[in-house]
């Protein structure tokens, strides 16, 4: 969880300290770089590049030896396909209609969403499917001013079984790194998402 809060509110420094301290007691770090490697789908690569220099340099430092074991299980052929299975496991059938009825001027950055979004980051190893909705859920929440994208994925995570009280659990671990106003804002949208699935 503390690496998607801290990408999204941008907090190299605590990042870097808590990397020292997570794989003093043996976090993955396969885990650690898919973590970093997600957010520049929803962070954007100006805000993620740095700190992948600088989990590079820490893993180096700790003896973990580089390039990590390639994660990837798609191929230029296949990610739109994958990524759009990944879409709709997650998200429903309606995520399919969107690249056939969605407006014509939206019709790029969809496919974008699905083939780069979804089919290079999300059918990756290293983080099952609850990880990576966590993360994306930790990513929206630290950044703040992304309500729309938490209240999709909120309701991503409830369909992967990371339901209400494992999602406050999450909005509490990451507070002290966002702040009170953004941990809030989460939980009225987890309560919100959470009445609509009754």
């Amino acid at each position: 969880m503390y690496p998607g809060a801290l990408l999204g509110c941008q907090g190299m420094g605590e990042f870097q300290n808590m990397l020292h301290a997570a794989l003093n007691i043996g976090v993955d770090p396969v885990a650690i770089k898919e973590t970093i490697y997600q957010a520049t789908a929803y962070l954007e690569i100006g805000r993620t590049c740095d700190f992948l220099i600088a989990a590079n340099g820490i893993m180096e430092q700790h003896g973990v030896r580089l390039p990590l074991a390639p994660q990837a299980s798609t191929n230029e052929e296949t990610r739109f396909e994958r990524g759009l299975a990944k879409q709709v496991e997650l998200f429903g059938p309606d995520m399919a209609k969107r690249q056939t009825d969605g407006p014509a001027l939206r019709r790029n950055i969809n496919r974008w969403l699905a083939d780069n979004c979804f089919g290079d980051y999300y059918t990756r190893n290293g983080l099952n499917g609850q990880e990576r909705e966590m993360i994306t859920f930790c990513f929206f929440l630290a950044q703040g001013g992304c309500e729309n994208q938490l209240r999709g994925h909120t309701a991503g995570n409830f369909g992967v079984g990371n339901g209400k009280e494992k999602l406050y659990s999450v909005v509490e671990q990451c507070m002290p790194y966002i702040g009170y106003p953004r941990s809030l804002n989460a939980m009225s949208i987890i309560d919100e998402i959470a009445a609509k699935e009754k």
